[in-house]
Order: C-alpha cells, then structure tokens, then sequence
C-alpha cells in the first residue's frame, strides 16, 4: 500500500483461489518489506488449505489527465485511455500486472481483485480533445487493462468515453476479451459506418479447459467467436489477436485460431509473443508449476531460447515477437497463415481510419431571456 504496509493477502502461501489466475500476492518492487508464508513444523498453514474465493473491491481513481501517451516505437499508437486499472480476468501473464505497483498494490492477486475505476474520465476527454491544437490521431481504448471489466455493465464508463469520441468524430480502436463489447453495438455501427472504428477480439486458445486455467474470468472462446461474428454482421470492421502465445503450451494453435476468426469474420490478424516483464515472471512460473507441473521446465526453457536465455527481453523491436529459431519460426507460421487465408495484419494502431472527421462539437448558445 502507499504507506508501505504489506497486504494481508500478501501472506498467503501458494495456492489456488477459485476464479482467480495468480497464485500468489508477492509485495511490488516499491516496497520495503515483504512476507513469506511458510510451515513451522506444527501445520501452521492447514488453515490456509482450503481458502474462500477472493472478492473483487472498487476503488475510485480521480484520474489527473484521460489520455496516456507513449513513444515505444513497437506499438503503433501514441495514446491510449483507459477506463479501469486492474483486471478481472485474471490472465496471469497479463503484462500490465506491473502497473498495479505504481499505485501501491501489489502484481498478483491484488491486480485481479483491486480494481480502480475513472467516473471523470469521459469528462476529462472531452476537455482534452477541446483544446487548441490537439490534433487527432487514433487512440487505443485499453491499451492496458481491457475497458469491458464485468463492472462495466453498470459503471458504463467505455461507453460515455465512445459517446465523447463519437461526438468529436475522433478515431478509436478497441482491444478486448469480453463479448461485452456488443453492449456498444450502436455507437460502434455508427462509427464503422464514418471509417472511425476498429475493434480486436484476443483469442488465446480454442480450448475451453485450457482458457479457463489461463483466463479464469474472461468470456470463454466460443463467445469471443461469436462476438467477431456479430461486430462483423453489423459492418464493424473486427480482428483476431492471438496473443499471447505461449511456447510448448498454446503456440501449437496459432494457425487454427486466425482460421477459425476469419471463418467467423475477421478481416484482420495479428499476433504477440508471452512477455514477462518485472514481476510477472515469478507469477508466471508459480502458475506453471501449479497448472502444469509437467511440462513447466519445458515451456520456461522454451520461453528462454526466445528471449536470448533469459525470461524477457524488453529491447524495442524485439519484445513483442522475440529472437532466435523458435521466435522465427512462430512468426513465419504466422505470415503465411496470413497469406493463405488473404487478410491483413494487426491493426491496433488504427491504421486506415478516418482522422479528418475530428472537430470540436459547436455549444449550443442559450437564448437570451427577455427581460
């Protein structure tokens, strides 16, 4: 906490918590202590076997600014909004996990059950896209932490930002798990139809059981298909992102994940490879170890022959795609699945969108009233 207190859930040996990704809630690398569970001799951690389910906490952020800006040479945008930190999904290699530490929390499991949200934030966009000499370009909606947490169906904070975005004729693409970006279905419609919108269904895997231990709570693949299907019929340009891949456990799936979006409408695929920065490597191997202890040793060796023998490598160019052998292999498996199937690649960036529509909307001036 920003106070420097450890988390009570910090002391929380190992384990499985249902619904959640994380097994553990390691302090963050801003604070000056930590805790360790562990057994003394005289079962001091049977208590802990059989652990409830962790609840999800809202926290009110008062955000300072609405949009991030960035100049990583390897991502294609320039700025970003979003409208929650954290996640509910829980993916466990979720590479904003380390975010969570700049506000006191800790990458674990508090990234999965603290989750902070921005009520100011369409408000702020509106007074940032209304200043002199803001020039639009497209911005990426949770660039981060996905936009459509579960908590977003009553919040609705995604949906007053794409309001803003739509009445200042501003670009916007969207990357998400959630089917619940068909609850937008209307504004989005009236975006694609003024070349304004792109959106970007993540598929990680087909396989059910495999999303469920990799993305406890995010809708499951059928339903991520199913919501490519129907951005696509309602003339919403939709992609795949099929990421991210990780080697020796669902790498193996990259070609039959693009085929079957493409089958039910995507125009569009890219792809990412596993990314462990900061603390998100320790949670990685914990999970591995507790979900597939027998081909965990294989996967991280893997995972190294990638990222020149270590576990990441953060170098511009080389972070989302990787080095060596495997690295070139996955990423010409992926060209010419591309090629085959004739869609384009990636667009995140918004590539092709419309930014000559962005303008001010006009106050409405009141009348004067008589005297």
């Amino acid at each position: 906490m920003p106070d420097g207190s450890v988390h009570p859930a910090s002391a929380i040996p190992p384990g499985l918590r249902k619904g959640r990704g994380a097994v553990s809630n390691p302090a963050n690398r801003f604070e000056s202590q930590s805790r360790e569970a562990f057994d003394d001799g005289w079962d001091s951690l049977a208590d802990l076997a059989d652990l409830p389910p962790l609840p999800t906490t809202l926290i009110r952020e008062r955000a300072k600014s609405a949009m991030s800006w960035n100049e990583s040479p390897d991502i294609g945008f320039d700025r970003s909004l979003n409208p929650y930190r954290g996640c509910e999904h829980g993916c466990v290699y979720c590479y904003a996990r380390p975010s969570h530490a700049y506000v006191g929390y800790s990458p674990g499991l508090d990234f999965e059950t603290k989750l902070m949200f921005k009520p100011d934030l369409p408000a702020l966009l509106e007074k940032e896209l209304s200043r002199p000499g803001y020039v639009a370009k497209p911005v990426a909606l949770g660039a981060n932490t996905d936009p459509y947490q579960p908590i977003e169906r009553t919040l609705l904070i995604t949906r007053q930002v794409l309001e803003v975005l739509e009445r200042f004729g501003h670009p916007v693409t969207i990357v998400t798990k959630s089917a619940g970006v068909l609850r937008d279905l209307d504004i989005l419609k009236r975006l694609a139809a003024r070349n304004l919108v792109h959106v970007c269904l993540s598929v990680t895997t087909l396989d059910a059981n495999l999303a469920r231990r990799m993305e406890p709570r995010a809708a499951t693949p059928t339903r991520r298909l199913a919501a490519i299907q129907a951005l696509a019929q309602a003339g919403i340009p939709v992609g795949v992102l099929a990421a991210p891949m990780i080697p020796g456990l669902n790498d193996s799936e990259l070609e039959r994940i693009i085929e079957r979006c493409v089958a039910h409408g995507a125009g569009r695929a890219g792809y990412v490879l596993l990314r462990l920065p900061l603390e998100i490597k320790q949670l990685f191997e914990e999970w591995l170890h507790q979900h597939f202890p027998d081909r965990a040793a294989k996967v991280l060796a893997l995972v190294r022959q990638t990222r020149g023998g270590k576990l990441y490598d953060s170098q511009f160019g080389q972070r989302q795609s990787g080095t060596g052998v495997y690295a070139d292999m996955l990423a010409r498996r992926f060209a010419m699945t591309v090629q085959r199937l004739g869609i384009g690649r990636g667009n995140v960036s918004g590539q092709g969108l419309d930014s000559t529509q962005f303008a001010v909307p006009r106050v409405p001036q009141r009348q004067l009233a008589l005297l």
